[in-house]
């Protein structure tokens, strides 16, 4: 690889599989040391030996999003340890389930804002400070084309992902000028990950991307000075 993220430190939500842990090993074979939060310690341990059998190297942080209140005690460590953050990717997010938006459970769409949404928030919050910190801090949130689209059955991922782009957008004009900090919006577009399957399980996965392929846009989107932007695959 190219090291193009040399001494860079970038903490990806969601790793532990999907396009999640694609980006993880990316990042840590150009140069960067990986932080990977998701819920299954079992899954970020084997995103963790490939990216040291690799030669990178990775801190494991096994955190549920549902929980957001612990979100808030993941900057002071990583003050301690390294005093700044270069990157963040916000990539962790479910798809609840697809039905009339009547029909919806009231517990279900809670949590699909919480992960989506809230989850997204309190990492902002935590982070800031830390992004900030770095000459080139970066922040990537993932969200999906439902977000734009007006899809039937599709009410609360749409309905988040729209969120989270209002979200990422406000955040990128309030750092544009008093800071390095760049925020950006990334569609990775139609990928064989499990939350596809969830809302598509009749689909062929074989023949969708496969989520290494999508990792050139991500670390194009690190490496450019765009704010403001959906990068789209």
């Amino acid at each position: 690889m190219s090291q193009k993220l040399k001494d860079k430190i970038a903490l990806i939500t969601g790793a532990s599989s999907g396009i999640g842990a694609a980006v993880a090993k990316r990042f840590a074979a150009e140069g960067a040391h990986v932080i990977l939060i998701a819920r299954s310690v079992g899954g970020l341990e084997e995103v963790d030996d490939e990216i040291q059998a690799a030669g990178g190297s990775a801190t494991l942080v096994p955190l549920d999003l549902r929980d957001t209140a612990a979100i808030d005690g993941l900057a002071a460590p990583l003050y301690e340890r390294w005093k700044k953050l270069d990157i963040f990717v916000g990539n962790a997010g479910v798809v609840g389930k697809l039905m009339p938006i009547q029909q919806y459970v009231p517990e279900l769409w809670d949590e699909v804002f919480k992960v989506n949404v809230h989850a997204n928030w309190r990492m902002i919050r935590a982070l800031d400070p830390l992004l900030r910190a770095s000459k080139a801090g970066r922040a990537l949130f993932v969200t999906a084309g439902q977000g734009s689209e007006s899809r039937q059955f599709w009410s609360g991922y749409a309905a988040s992902k729209a969120a989270l782009e209002t979200m990422a957008r406000t955040y990128a004009a309030e750092v544009e000028k008093v800071s390095r900090l760049r925020v950006n919006l990334i569609d990775p577009g139609p990928t064989a990950t499990r939350l596809r399957a969830i809302a598509y399980p009749a689909e062929d996965a074989t023949k969708l991307p496969a989520p290494e392929s999508r990792t050139d846009l991500f670390l194009k989107a690190v490496l450019s000075d765009a704010n403001g932007e959906l990068f789209r695959a």
